[in-house]
């Protein structure tokens, strides 16, 4: 197949296939030929030792015999002995020999058989010895760090290793074991770290890689031993043989380590004898502890196979904490305890070995392997027990969870519940038709909002359940609390069943009113019409009234039925005086009595008018109309003249609308009141007979109608002003409300038990904080809405003392919330202390453990191991003292702001110190032992170093003797001699440090002062001698010193100069900004080198005219030239640094916008991704948090936005200055403009989808909401179970709740009707969506609709006389129960009880007015069965019946409510005045306290906690002014204890005089210590000023040179005036304490004294200012005379030089000029030296 596919290859293809199958075929051979070179080495090197060999590894292999030998040799064991002869099946039995060892070492032998060794495989014959090699060279191999403790093996230890020895080797980086040996390197750092004898590394060149490899390969086998296994040409190629070179390193690390371990055996040649006692007893030793480690074992298995767990989160969470300590306590031990087991039987095996015997091995059950297998089960059974630990700790933390989501439900439910029993309970349904209606509409949309409540209620429930079923350890109460939410709620629906039938009462009396209300007006229009005298004054007038007359009598005809039908009703509500009364049954009567009279009177009316429309015709009619507008203005003004403006916000709402409606009425009034007016004027005109009384009438009416006007307008604006006050109080109680639930967290004390928990703490400390914050507003717009109340409002005490009220109580909740602040920061403060402290603590304990445990050996190599420990610990050791700083920092700020738990701190701190403080001088201690073991052996090498150094510097200083005097003597001389009197001074300071090493260590070492002594007295024997032939030299050299010093000083400066030159010169850029700033940093101080150079090379030219002036020799021209190249190149060197500044420069401010481009475009890569992966949510919720995720992310970018810019311009501005780089600053500006500009507009186009999401998420949410309202309202219209007569009353009456409830939730499809044609409106693309959820709400509704009304068809028609009886039935049963209950004589012995008792009678009344619903029902159920019953009179007995007794049980069940109220009165009022007393009592110990604060932090906080009290008892005052109203009612009732209730009065009266008078007289004494505590602070603060500016000026601090001399004394002068400024702070804290100690203080002795030792410091601090600035004037001036001197003596050893030269003059000019300069030298050296002889004189004088 393969040569098919070549064939149908492209020529050119296959010819590249064929060469990459030939090239990789050669390598392959390559590596084969290496490693059979390498391994046939290898084999040869172990079987030299039976002198053995091969030549031919894949042949001399395969008869087995050189295979068992080589095993022998490396394992040290007997192998069955070869078989003899050559055949095949020889060689095959040999070979299995062999394979079978290796199985048995387990040496795993993949896919290679005895037969491939006998036939020669090369590969598997490789493969073989590779796998030996790994068995038993490299596995055993095992490198221990020292940071981790961690164990590596085989190939990684090797790697490990090799790393370890050669690290700090400069070109060697061992990271594989291929190409990091190419260059030979690795090998010689190997070499080299273990004999640095043998190689010179520092010669090495890493380009010379042949010649490394060779050296380390000879020396390797020359000087070690070690077999050449590899060529250098095996190594030197692009990828050496991995395992070829594992191999050769492998013999280094033997030999190494074998190397280090014959150290180790000498010294065990004397301890044969010993090790065999002692192994003796290390095998009794043994054998204990593993009995003991093992029974051990396996108790602990037992413990920890314990599934046991306790049944709650705190019992498993302490499990899991023994578990823990188990771990991290008890097991250490063991182990380690197994580890010295092991190392033990190793000893004991290792020396039996060691010393021939026979090798202890442990009886069966008592071996290692046993040990092994137990402590593996041990490890099986800790990690099951673990894991099962934490699947019980994470289910136990889930059922904690669940129990808190339990409680906070159920707290949730309970509260909603209560609330809306309350809120049930009340019976405000109003007076009026509009009233009852709209309490009908308010009750139906509580009953449903308490029906959709029903899944809440059984969430709870199901919570419960879920703790039931999981076993959760507090059961009992979650059961006990979810039962109390299921009574609640059962409750509930009884309450809203019963409110339900009440209302339905009031609605239909309401509606019956309201019918008599519109008779009577029609009553009182037909009376006011009839009793009118005008009867016409023409024919037409009078027929025409009796037209009208004739209709009127009509409509009174036709009234009387409606008169009739509306007592019949009227009567049903006042047939009984029992039941529930939705009115005074008197009044219903009096109200029907009332009609018939005035229907009765009407028709009389109507008869007489009739008479007397007979006897005058002519009426007229303007005046009737006058009388129907003077009418309903009268009526009008009766409404506009009501003093109601209602009782809340509510009330005062629907008055205002009422009378906006009224205003509308007037409104369209006006105009008939006109066209009737003008009518009447038109008739005065005219001259109308009766014109007077018309005039009359209309002025009249116009008066009224004005009037009504007034009335109307003053109405409206105390409506508007009633409304006002109304919404302030609704807010003022909505703030109040929020101030007590912000006041009750920030009060609290708790402050967390741990680290974890207080920043849990702290974290909802912020979350409150911040909420306390961001209320301010909502009080300020309070203020706003009492600002804009009528001026009477606004400063009313009710107005004015609610807001401040509500200001002193945000006021308290903002001082609270900062003391909380402030009271968690300190408890984290001390937790994190702690903390720190134990881990110091443990630390110390660990190091104190190594430290006593340490011994000082005597041999160098010893002692250098251990120094290097110590050099480890001291960065440890730092690292603590920082810690250990930390905490003393972090103590001294708890103690100084008076932490509670002071004491705790202190020891805490002092422990820890003092344990820091121990185990330093331990530290030292140890380290100055271990110093001086390593004096002695370095001050012998120092010794021999510094006497060859000496010998060899005298060897140069005896080799100048044959050089001139001259110049170019001289300069061989420089050559000679470079850097000799450096080296001389170094040996000098070198010998006296050896003499005081010496002197120090004879009185340290005795026993070894005479050697130390003696090698001190040769060194300085040849120093001495050095010192005579050097002085000697000298002698001889005579002027030549000086040119010689010359020059030296030239070399130096050309040297510096060429390094400078070569280092600016250098065309290295910086890649990143850390880079440049350090080339920069390197830029300016060779910039400071060159200006400290400036000096050093005007002396060097002047010295160099002065010595070659005048001179022709060939040495002194050259001399000229090296000067003048000297000039050209410091001028270079100036031009090359400026040059190299700007390029710097530019590449500085390149990088710089290199970093903050970085930043703008991490910032747009996040916008764009966030931008490309938001999703346009599915639901509201998400939506919103969709929307409020866009806004932060909008306003994270407007953020962002100034930073892009200021990026953008820095870029701009670069690229016009002409940066290096401006091309790629101007495509990185455009690509981050134009990708900021995209981002923006993306993100406002995200911003606008995401909102038209929520819109038609919202709409649908909405629909599905109603949608399954629809779903559930349909299930319950479905039920046809109607057919039972014992539930047909009760589903009678739901369903006519059930259809009410239908028709108020219709504004709720209305509304979504209403929304979505909006959406669709504003937004055409939702058209499809929103019609087709409308659509199918609406089918949804019509089917609800219509199946409502069959089913209230079908219980209408079903059995209505099994509905009767079972309702006389259920009334019988029910009141025979009822009677029971209400003859009880129990009213209570306390208010518990009380309160129990009206609550159960409350609900007595609740079921009565129910039942008499039910029993004003039975009626219509009498009538109904009339029809189909034959016996009605029957029915009618048994409904009497029922009716009797119901009206009996009315009366005594009212006289049981009075005796409980007045019960509950007397308890209640007892209870409170106990609460009065006992909090009085607790505030009195507040108030009588004598703990006034021990600094002025705590007494800031208790003015503040008194201020509070004293509120608190303000506040309080209207409570009890209540009690002593409440009390005098008491006390007029006879039947109450009078005596009783007067002494408790007095003594609640005594306590709280008391308590206020205690209040007051604390609050002084506060004040008073405030005053004393703030003196204390300030004057604190002044002292520890003053004792700081006091160290600065006991400081010893002096000086070094005239530069740092001026610069302290300028540092001084201004200390000095900040001491002379701080005097006006004295004098102020001196006038407070007089102040203080005037006004007669408690503490005015201590105060008094306290200032005294403020004054006397200051004092003090002025006396050592003025002793600091002498000293540092003299000591200023002694640096201006030294400078000086030392000025004048430069000089005079300048001219010392051109003066003691032997050059007299060539001829008679020269002569002259040489005599002229020398006269000019002279003189100037009088000047200067009069003028130095002056300077030292003023400066003694000084």
């Amino acid at each position: 197949m393969e040569a098919e596919w070549a064939s149908a290859e492209p020529p050119h293809l296959q010819v590249n296939y064929n060469l990459l199958e030939g090239r990789f075929k050669q390598l392959q051979d390559e590596r084969e030929a290496v490693q059979k070179k390498t391994f046939t080495k290898w084999v040869n090197s172990h079987l030299s030792r039976v002198s053995c060999r091969i030549t031919d590894l894949y042949m001399d292999l395969r008869d087995g015999r050189m295979l068992i030998k080589l095993l022998e040799v490396l394992s040290g064991e007997r192998l069955p002995k070869p078989t003899k002869g050559r055949m095949r099946i020889h060689c095959l039995e040999n070979v299995d020999k062999a394979l079978q060892f290796l199985k048995e070492q387990r040496v795993h032998l993949e896919n290679m058989g005895s037969h491939d060794i006998v036939d020669g495989n090369h590969r598997l014959t490789l493969g073989l010895i590779w796998t030996i090699i790994l068995r038993f060279q490299i596995q055993d191999i095992s490198v221990e760090t020292e940071d981790n403790k961690e164990k590596r093996s085989a190939k990684d230890a090797l790697l490990l290793w090799c790393q370890m020895k050669t690290a700090g080797y400069p070109n060697v980086n061992i990271h594989n074991f291929t190409t990091s040996w190419r260059d030979g390197m690795a090998f010689n750092a190997l070499i080299h770290k273990h004999r640095p004898d043998l190689i010179d590394f520092d010669k090495l060149k890493k380009s010379n890689a042949h010649y490394n490899l060779q050296n380390a390969f000879n020396l390797a086998e020359h000087h070690l031993g070690l077999t050449k296994l590899l060529d250098p040409e095996d190594i030197s190629v692009d990828h050496p043989d991995e395992k070829s070179v594992i191999t050769y390193v492998v013999t280094y690390y033997h030999y190494f380590s074998k190397m280090k371990a014959l150290k180790v055996e000498g010294k065990r040649i004397g301890k044969v004898l010993d090790n065999a006692i002692e192994t003796e007893k290390m095998i009794e030793k043994y054998e204990s502890l593993a009995s003991d480690l093992l029974e051990w074992i396996e108790q602990t298995i037992i413990i920890l196979n314990n599934r046991k767990f306790a049944n709650s989160l705190v019992g498993v969470q302490q499990q899991l904490q023994a578990f823990n300590t188990y771990r991290t306590v008890e097991k250490p031990p063991k182990f380690t305890e197994k580890g010295n087991l092991e190392v033990l039987l190793f000893t004991i095996q290792s020396k039996m070995r060691a010393n021939n015997q026979k090798v202890y091995m442990p009886r069966e059950g008592k071996l290692i392997s046993d040990i092994n297998k137990a402590w593996e089960r041990l490890e099986k059974a800790e990690h099951e027990r673990e894991l099962a630990l934490r699947t019980e700790l994470i289910r136990q933390e889930k059922l904690e969870q669940l129990a808190r989501r339990f409680d906070r439900k159920a707290a949730m439910r309970e509260t909603w519940l209560s609330e809306n029993q309350r809120l049930v309970s009340q019976d405000n349904f109003g007076f009026d038709l509009q009233a009852v209606e709209a309490a009908t509409k308010k009750h139906e949309a509580i009953e449903t909002d308490i029906a959709a409540y029903e899944e809440r209620v059984q969430a709870v429930v199901a919570v419960a359940k879920e703790l039931e079923v999981e076993h959760y350890h507090d059961i009992k109460r979650i059961a006990a609390r979810k039962d109390n939410v299921i009574r609640l709620w059962e409750y509930l629906l009884e309450l809203l069943k019963a409110r339900r039938q009440r209302l339905e009462m009031n609605l239909g009396l309401q509606r019956v009113f309201q019918e008599m209300l519109y008779i009577m007006d029609w009553m009182d229009e037909m009376k006011m019409l009839l009793l009118s005298q005008d009867y016409g004054k023409h024919l037409l007038g009078v027929e025409d009234l009796l037209q009208k007359h004739a209709l009127v009598e009509a409509d009174i005809a036709i009234q009387a039925d409606r008169v009739k039908a509306v007592s019949t009703n009227a009567n049903k509500y006042s047939v009984t005086d029992s039941g529930y009364k939705p009115c005074d049954p008197q009044v219903i009567q009096d109200r029907v009595a009332h009609l018939e009279f005035c229907y009765q009177e009407l028709t009389q009316l109507a008869a007489e008018r009739r008479a007397r429309l007979e006897e005058s015709r002519r009426l007229w009619k303007f005046f009737w109309e006058m009388a129907e507008e003077e009418g309903w203005i009268r009526e009008k003004e009766q409404i506009l003249s009501s003093e109601e403006h209602g009782k809340d916000l509510t009330g005062a709402l629907r008055l205002l609308s009422q009378q906006r409606a009224l205003e509308d009425e007037m409104s369209g009034r006006a105009g008939h009141l006109q066209h009737t007016i003008a009518e009447g004027q038109a008739m005065v005109q005219a001259g109308h007979f009766g014109a007077a009384k018309i005039q009359e009438r209309i002025a009249d009416l116009q008066a009224q109608w004005a009037a009504l006007e007034q009335l109307a307008a003053v109405r409206k604006k105390r409506l508007e002003e009633a409304l006002a006050l109304h919404q302030f109080q609704a807010d003022a109680d909505d703030v109040d409300a929020w101030t007590l639930d912000a006041l009750r967290i920030v009060s609290s004390g708790e402050t967390g038990h741990d680290e974890f928990s207080t920043q849990a703490l702290v974290r909802k400390h912020k979350d409150a904080a911040a909420e306390v914050a961001s209320y301010r507003p909502v009080i300020d717009s309070l203020h706003e809405q009492a600002a804009s109340l009528p001026k009477e409002k606004m400063e009313s005490e009710e107005v004015r003392g609610r807001l401040a009220g509500i200001e002193e109580r945000y006021k308290e909740v903002a001082e609270l919330t900062k003391l909380r602040k402030q009271a968690l920061q300190d408890a984290l403060a001390l937790y994190k202390m702690f903390s720190e402290a134990d881990a110091c603590e443990v630390w110390i304990d660990e190091k104190e453990q190594w430290l006593n445990s340490m011994e000082i050996p005597e041999k160098l190599e010893d002692l250098e191991v251990i120094q290097h420990r110590f050099e480890s610990l001291e960065p440890e050791m730092n690292n603590q003292a920082s810690r250990v700083a930390v905490v003393n920092q972090i103590a001294r700020q708890l103690m100084h702001s008076g932490h509670p738990s002071e004491k705790d701190i202190k020891t805490q701190q002092d422990k820890l110190n003092n344990r820091w403080s121990q185990f330093r001088d331990l530290v030292d201690q140890k380290k100055e032992s271990l110093n001086s073991a390593l004096g002695v052996q370095n001050y012998h090498l120092d010794c021999n170093e510094t006497k060859s150094w000496i010998k060899e510097k005298t060897k140069v200083i005896e080799s100048t003797q044959e050089l001139g005097n001259d110049l170019t003597g001289v300069m061989a001389l420089q050559r000679k001699l470079t850097g000799m009197e450096r080296d001389l001074a170094a040996i000098e300071d070198k010998l006296g440090d050896l003499r005081g090493e010496a002197q120090r260590l004879a009185e340290e070492h005795p026993d070894q002062a005479k050697a130390i002594t003696g090698r001190l007295a040769e060194i300085t024997a040849v120093w001495e001698e050095m010192k005579n032939t050097l002085k000697n030299r000298e002698e001889s050299l005579g002027e030549a010193r000086k040119l010689q010093q010359f020059l030296r000083e030239l070399d130096d400066f050309q040297s510096w100069l060429s390094r400078t030159q070569t280092a600016i010169a250098s065309e290295d850029m910086p890649n990143t900004l850390a880079e440049a700033e350090k080339l920069m940093a390197q830029h300016e101080g060779i910039k400071n080198e060159i200006q400290n150079y400036e000096e050093d090379y005007q002396k060097m030219r002047d010295m160099g005219e002065m010595v070659t002036q005048g001179q022709t020799d060939a040495q002194y021209m050259f001399l000229r030239q090296r000067l003048q190249a000297l000039d050209t190149g410091w001028n270079e060197l100036h031009k090359m640094w400026e040059n190299r500044q700007n390029l710097l420069s530019q590449s500085h401010a390149y990088q710089l916008f290199l970093r903050d481009t970085k930043q703008a475009e991490a910032f747009l890569n996040n916008q764009e991704y966030v931008l490309a992966h938001t999703e346009m949510p599915t639901t509201l919720e998400s939506a919103e948090a969709a929307i409020k995720k866009q806004e932060d992310f909008m306003t994270t970018m407007d953020a962002n936005e100034d930073k892009i810019n200021s990026v953008v311009e820095a870029g701009r501005r670069l690229a016009s200055d002409g940066n290096i780089n401006a091309e790629r600053i101007q495509e990185r500006v455009a690509s981050i403009d134009d990708r900021h500009k995209k981002n923006r507009e993306a993100a406002v186009e995200l911003l606008m989808r995401l909102k038209d999401n929520r819109d038609l998420q919202k709409f649908l949410q909405d629909c599905q909401e109603l949608s399954l309202w629809i779903n559930e309202k349909m299930l319950t219209a479905q039920d046809m179970t109607y057919d039972e007569a014992r539930n047909l009353h009760s589903k009678w009456l739901k369903h006519q709740a059930f259809m009410a409830e239908l028709q108020s939730n219709k504004e709720w499809l209305d509304k979504i009707q209403k929304d979505g044609m909006l959406l669709v409106s504003e937004k055409p693309e939702t058209e499809a969506v929103v019609k087709e959820k409308l659509s199918a709400l609406h089918s949804m509704w019509e089917d609800l609709e219509s199946t409502t009304q069959t089913k209230a068809q079908c219980l209408f028609d079903a059995n209505k006389a099994e509905l009767f009886t079972q309702s006389c039935a259920d009334l019988d049963k029910w009141l025979g129960g009822l009677e029971g209950q209400i003859q009880s004589d129990d009213y209570g012995k306390d208010l518990t009880s009380v309160n129990i008792l009206l609550k159960k009678q409350q609900m007595l009344e609740n079921q009565v007015e129910v039942r008499q619903r039910e029993v004003v029902e039975l009626q219509s159920q009498v009538k109904a069965l009339g029809q189909e019953v034959k016996d009605t009179d029957e029915v009618d007995g048994r409904r009497q019946v029922v009716e009797r007794k119901f009206q009996e049980l009315l009366e005594p069940l009212r006289r049981r409510r009075n005796f409980l109220v007045a019960s509950r009165e007397v308890h209640q009022f007892n209870r409170d005045v106990e609460d009065e007393i006992l909090w009085v009592q607790e505030r009195m110990a507040v108030a009588t306290s004598t703990d006034h604060g021990h600094n002025l932090q705590t007494v800031q906080l208790l003015i503040k906690k008194n201020q509070t009290l004293q509120k608190e008892i303000q506040g309080h005052q209207p409570r009890i002014d209540d009690i002593l109203e409440r009390s005098q009612s008491l006390l007029r009732d006879e039947s109450s204890n009078g005596d009783g209730i007067r002494q408790r009065l007095d003594d609640l009266q005594r306590l709280w005089r008391q308590l206020m008078e205690e209040a007051e007289r604390r609050h002084g004494r506060l004040k008073e210590a405030h005053k004393a505590q703030q003196y204390y602070f300030d004057a604190a603060e002044a002292e520890a000023w003053m004792s700081e500016q006091e160290l600065y000026m006991m400081s010893e601090e002096k000086a070094k040179d005239e530069q740092s001399a001026v610069t302290m004394l300028k540092k001084h002068q201004i200390v000095e005036q900040a001491v002379e400024d701080y005097a006006e702070t004295v004098h102020q804290l001196s006038k407070t304490s007089r102040g203080l100690v005037a006004d007669g203080h408690p503490e005015s002795e201590r105060i008094s004294m306290r200032q005294s030792q403020v004054d006397k410091l200051y004092a003090g601090l002025k006396d050592l200012s003025e002793e600091r600035r002498g000293k540092l004037d003299e000591r200023l001036r002694l640096f201006q005379l030294n400078r000086e001197v030392d000025d004048l003596e430069q000089w005079i050893a300048e001219r010392e030089v051109v003066a003691g030269s032997h050059e007299l003059g060539q001829d008679y000019e020269h002569v002259t000029v040489r005599t002229r300069h020398s006269t000019n030298t002279n003189t100037s050296w009088y000047e200067h030296k009069h003028a130095t002889v002056r300077t030292r004189h003023g400066t003694n004088t000084s």
